[in-house]
């Protein structure tokens, strides 16, 4: 099938979605329903149904719960999915930082996607219109089983031959512990995830990196380096985290600064405002960080302290696509670019390519789905050639520009999930919450 025919086919996928006859004034919100998509992280899909057939989909943040969006189910029953501000502020307050955040982010979207399909524009138009019919993508690349220098350069090998020109690897834990003499001390046998909450940076696993330990990664960043070459932008994730003190991360930075990294991500816990600005001050390497911060008012402080040099938000946690361009906008201000964060399914990455292509300040957005062979089949309008030369070009259908494709959802869900079933349950308020009208839920 030619390309042509290729797009006439993706158009008419989508249009199926829209009623162009629809009366936005007499838009009424009649249901919402979910189907988890088992994945590396679980994407949980919602889709937001209106009394005039026309319907919005959205997700919850990748490992999150289906639940964080149901909960404002009744709230939202016959409101005007139009009236998408009004919605926001009300259940907004509600959200909280990281996976918390993916419920009112989820719900944003579906129903910007919902509006797009209602009056036949793309979400990038209702958000202010595009600065870029492009965007770039960067690799999310997982470390190798064998945390070697050959095998990392060998995972980053596999991603430049996609034709990515910015790829992201993890320096995990794993990477000092495998090396004789890379640690002090005894690390604990739970997960090195755990001890980021409320417990003190650098307490880690018991175990302190040493001078070893730091030469380990720097070959494993000057092998990975000569493996993309330097017309490859690279980063890298898992630095810190709170496995290692700022001092510890200032000395690791200072060492990896010849290979030219585009940024050291999340190099402390994300809550730590202080310790991110004292690592970033302190060295050459650029920081990015964010993506478990929630609304504006999360990102406000690091901003204004510029405590890091690339905010980093997901979007859906920092609160979906308007949210998140007002956060670049006012990084924009202090001189701070915004990159993208994102692990989810083609529907929150639509989300995201329509949300960098109207923020002037915007570096690269991430792609975490590049291992699952299921991945693009989770909808249709998404074209077969989506990514060309590590860009992804911003789509001029309505909404998102993606719909639901139920055979492949169907064929990869988290059971006990069903394909969108009837949420009756939820019609009923779980919470104590007034409507956006100030009237009660019945």
């Amino acid at each position: 099938m030619s390309e042509q025919k290729q797009r006439a086919t993706r158009i008419d996928l989508i249009e199926n979605a829209v009623k162009t006859h629809s009366s936005p004034s007499d838009l009424r919100i009649t249901d919402i329903r979910t189907a988890v998509v088992c994945s590396n992280y679980d994407y949980p899909i919602i889709r937001i149904d209106t009394n005039q057939g026309v319907y919005g989909i959205g997700e919850v943040r990748d490992a999150g719960h289906r639940e964080n969006a149901l909960q404002f189910k009744s709230i939202l029953l016959g409101q005007n999915p139009c009236s998408v501000d009004m919605i926001f502020r009300a259940i907004k307050r509600f959200g909280n930082w990281g996976r918390e955040g993916g419920g009112v982010s989820g719900i944003e979207i579906a129903l910007y996607d919902l509006i797009g399909k209602v009056y036949g524009v793309p979400c990038y138009q209702l958000l202010g219109g595009k600065c870029r019919d492009r965007v770039r993508l960067y690799a999310d690349t997982p470390a190798p089983d064998e945390p070697t220098p050959e095998g990392y350069a060998q995972r980053v090998r596999e991603r430049k031959a996609l034709g990515l020109t910015f790829i992201k690897f993890d320096i995990r834990p794993k990477l000092f512990e495998d090396c004789p003499g890379g640690t002090v001390g005894q690390p604990s046998k739970y997960d090195y995830s755990l001890t980021r909450w409320g417990k003190a940076p650098g307490a880690g696993q018991g175990a302190k990196v040493t001078l070893r330990g730091i030469e380990r990664a720097v070959e494993v960043v000057a092998a990975v380096r000569e493996a993309a070459g330097w017309d490859v932008s690279l980063c890298t994730d898992h630095f810190g985290h709170g496995y290692m003190t700022a001092k510890e991360v200032i000395q690791m930075a200072e060492a990896i600064e010849p290979y030219k990294l585009a940024w050291l991500e999340d190099p402390m816990p994300w809550e730590d405002v202080e310790g991110h600005k004292r690592v970033t001050d302190a060295i050459k390497v650029p920081t990015a960080a964010g993506e478990n911060l929630y609304l504006w008012q999360g990102f406000r402080e690091f901003i204004e302290k510029r405590a890091v040099d690339i905010l980093h938000p997901d979007l859906l946690t920092s609160g979906g696509m308007m949210e998140t361009k007002k956060i670049a906008d006012y990084g924009e201000l202090y001189g701070l670019p915004t990159a993208l964060h994102c692990a989810g399914s083609p529907i929150g990455f639509m989300a995201n390519v329509h949300c960098a292509a109207t923020i002037p300040s915007f570096l690269a957005v991430e792609h975490h789905g590049l291992d699952l062979p299921f991945w693009e089949s989770l909808v249709t309008g998404l074209s077969p050639t989506y990514m060309s030369d590590g860009y992804v070009t911003v789509p001029d259908l309505p909404g998102l520009g993606v719909d639901l494709n139920l055979e492949a959802i169907q064929a990869n869900l988290r059971k006990p999930s069903g394909l969108f079933e009837p949420t009756d349950e939820w019609n009923t308020p779980k919470l104590g919450f007034w409507r956006p009208d100030n009237t009660w839920p019945e």
